[in-house]
């Protein structure tokens, strides 16, 4: 298991940086939020420009010298490096520091694992953990003998104590990928009656501390845990959302993202990360104050590249506008595809002061943007009257009699989630249909004679 940072931990962080990388102070006063995350007191930083990776070191040799000269004096115990390191880079700077030395990969991972409270994220994080524990093992076992072999003679070198390490390391990952696949299954299960009832899924996506669970506890009673933190929450946490438009719908809160996730993570947080690619709208939630938001649209749009929800329909929520102090026009967000300005947003020029919650839409009049604050509640109602449009304009509402000889098809309505209503009586079911045209379409598409009775009753459905 990955040495867990001990609260207090004395760090100082080496920031590597290309030539002419812009953004360099950005990402170091990242680094540094993630450091004091994992609970570590950081002493000082060091940049170092790395054009050409130096293999041995990552950093240059030089540059090492003067990590080393630094932590002496500051009396560091702990070296963080915003990179990846390969293991042998990792190894040679502890051998050269005299230090532990932790890569920007094995900080996250270990902010996960002090943040996961259900089981699987548990599962999750320790697997994560193991897989890139697995690359770094040789680093603590060159010293040691082989086990010797028993009996007379000492039969033979026997099993070293590293292959004892990956082989108990190994079976570890089995019994945790078998209990993950377990837990996996019944959310799968549980999705699946979701996917049934025909209820809209919706997913809040966005950077780390861009407030998705506040939004969340604004628009829900969830009760999610939310501070101004790096990953304050992990585990996926599913709740109803009612007072739209369209009827009632799911919005789900999920895991953060950040620049360089470790792959290992993505992968094994794929329980959590299935919430968005399942959704039927992902709402990608923005730090309007933050001057880099392009950059992190970037990093999300990325991510759910990866876990195959890009092509997803976005509703791009510009959180925080309290907290900024000058207009923005309507659709300076080009990058994302977002061109709306409507065209009495085009004649009137932005005015000065505060941002007022609003509706950004593109040039067919659907939202596109909603401009808010989840903190103070300002433009809450504007999100619900966006999403109502959304997730309402292809619907089907209609009143549907069936006689009762027409069980059958009764029971398939009832097991697709599209009644809202029914009243029966001696004559069969009034029922009060309300679900998306889609799911109509499906279960009157067939070839069978309920398929054919719901074309007579709803007629053509375009």
């Amino acid at each position: 298991m990955f040495d867990r940072q001990k609260k207090g931990e004395r760090a100082v962080l080496v920031l590597p940086h290309a030539r002419g990388g812009g953004d360099a102070a950005r990402r170091a006063a990242e680094f540094t939020e993630l450091a004091k995350s994992a609970g570590a007191e950081v002493l000082g930083s060091l940049a170092a420009r790395v054009d050409v990776p130096n293999p041995r070191y990552y950093i240059g040799s030089g540059k090492v010298d003067e990590v080393a000269e630094m932590a002496r004096a500051l009396e560091a115990d702990l070296i963080l490096v915003d990179h990846l390191l390969s293991p042998v880079q990792e190894r040679n700077l502890e051998k050269h520091l005299g230090v532990r030395v932790v890569d920007r990969a094995g900080l996250i991972l270990d902010i996960f694992a002090q943040r996961a409270r259900s089981h699987e994220g548990k599962l999750e994080v320790e697997l994560a953990q193991l897989k890139h524990l697995a690359t770094r093992l040789v680093r603590g076992w060159t010293h040691l003998d082989a086990q010797r072999g028993g009996a007379i003679g000492n039969r033979g070198p026997g099993e070293t104590q590293l292959e004892t390490d990956r082989r108990l390391l190994g079976e570890r990952v089995k019994m945790l990928t078998k209990r993950l696949e377990k837990v996996q299954t019944q959310r799968g299960q549980q999705r699946r009656a979701r996917l049934r009832n025909t209820v809209p899924r919706i997913a809040l996506v966005g950077y780390t501390n861009a407030g998705k669970s506040t939004l969340f506890n604004a628009l829900t009673t969830g009760g999610v845990y939310a501070a101004d933190q790096l990953f304050a929450t992990l585990d996926p946490t599913v709740r109803k959302l009612d007072d739209l438009d369209c009827g009632p719908a799911v919005l789900a809160d999920t895991v953060g993202f950040v620049r360089d996730l470790p792959h290992d993570l993505v992968a094994a947080f794929r329980g959590t990360l299935a919430e968005a690619r399942d959704a039927d709208l992902l709402l990608h939630v923005s730090d309007a104050a933050d001057d880099e938001r392009d950059r992190m649209h970037r990093v999300v749009d990325q991510v759910l590249e990866e876990i195959g929800a890009g092509d997803l329909p976005q509703l791009r929520i510009m959180n925080k506008i309290d907290m900024i102090h000058a207009d923005i026009p309507a659709d300076e967000d080009q990058e994302a595809g977002i061109h709306g300005r409507t065209p009495q947003e085009s004649a009137a020029p932005a005015a000065a002061g505060p941002v007022q919650p609003r509706i950004d839409r593109d040039g067919e009049g659907r939202p596109r943007t909603v401009w808010l604050s989840a903190g103070t509640g300002q433009g809450l109602d504007l999100l619900r009257q966006a999403l109502g449009e959304l997730l309402g304009g292809d619907r089907m509402q209609s009143e549907l009699h069936l006689p009762l000889s027409a069980g059958r098809l009764h029971a398939k309505l009832k097991a697709a989630g599209v009644i809202a209503g029914e009243v029966v009586d001696e004559h069969g079911w009034q029922l009060r249909i309300d679900a998306p045209r889609s799911v109509i379409a499906s279960l009157a598409g067939g070839r069978d004679a309920d398929a054919s009775s719901l074309r007579d009753l709803l007629g053509t459905i375009e």
